[in-house]
């Protein structure tokens, strides 16, 4: 994955993206990209690649339901320039392209899209195999949700930043699924954000209960946002890295 210049990282790996239906914005979301074994996949929540929540309660007053999605993509080497794609969430079949949990399946809110538009873009992603600064994450730390509400960017399309606390045990599984809670002041349009710890440099605590001195930013990504328990909490769902990671690596086949 690439290095953005002068600015943070994480800033620029959230990716704005539109849910569309014939040609028709059904709403503007936050995804990213992930590599494994050399493929790009675009993750986000299956809500908003369906169209529904999980209880099938319909997301657009129209009814409708999106047939592809609109990415914002960085032009390569021209840091600051976004150019757009249109990636198909169904096949021929018309089955989904997208790839959900292999054990819960539908009961994880996250999908991993397989790019099929690569050519000319520079990806400020995550790659899941490879080995990652275990900056320490416990119950009260610190975390950001980096993506867009309301579709508001942060210049350019650049993430906005909104940050949260671990609200419940990470090392557990909340309600029986790869997942825990955060606290934070989230809205609408922030789903599928990547979720980090971030530090700008000096001193860190780390897994294990160690410290370790950082010249410059370091960063560990830690999961998935997909939205609050209810509309009266400011309780949100993180859903863990490892469930990213078993999407691309064994996951199957979307329903929809």
């Amino acid at each position: 994955m690439s290095e953005p210049p002068k600015i943070a990282r994480p800033s620029a790996v959230s990716l704005l993206i539109d849910a569309q239906s014939n040609g028709m914005s059904l709403g503007t979301a936050t995804g990213f990209v992930v590599e494994h074994d050399g493929v790009p996949f675009l993750v986000t929540n299956r809500h908003v690649v369906r169209g529904r929540a999980n209880d099938s309660t319909n997301l657009h007053p129209s009814g409708a339901w999106p047939d592809s999605i609109k990415v914002l993509h960085h032009v390569a080497g021209r840091l600051g320039q976004w150019t757009a794609a249109w990636e198909a969430l169904y096949a021929a079949d018309g089955g989904p392209n997208w790839l959900e949990h292999p054990v819960h399946g539908a009961n994880v809110d996250v999908v991993a899209l397989p790019l099929t538009a690569t050519e000319d873009f520079e990806f400020y992603g995550y790659d899941l195999s490879a080995d990652e600064q275990r900056l320490a994450v416990g119950v009260a730390t610190p975390l950001f949700i980096v993506g867009f509400p309301f579709g508001i960017t942060g210049g350019g399309s650049l993430g906005v930043w909104v940050q949260g606390t671990v609200a419940t045990e990470p090392e557990l599984n909340w309600q029986g699924v790869p997942a825990f809670l955060i606290d934070s002041r989230t809205r609408r349009g922030q789903s599928g954000s990547p979720v980090i710890a971030f530090h700008t440099g000096g001193a860190a605590a780390m897994e294990g209960g160690g410290t370790a001195i950082f010249a410059g930013q370091v960063e560990r990504f830690v999961g998935v946002y997909s939205g609050r328990i209810n509309s009266e909490s400011d309780l949100g769902i993180v859903w863990k890295r490892s469930a990213v990671l078993e999407i691309v690596e064994s996951g199957r086949r979307g329903t929809s």
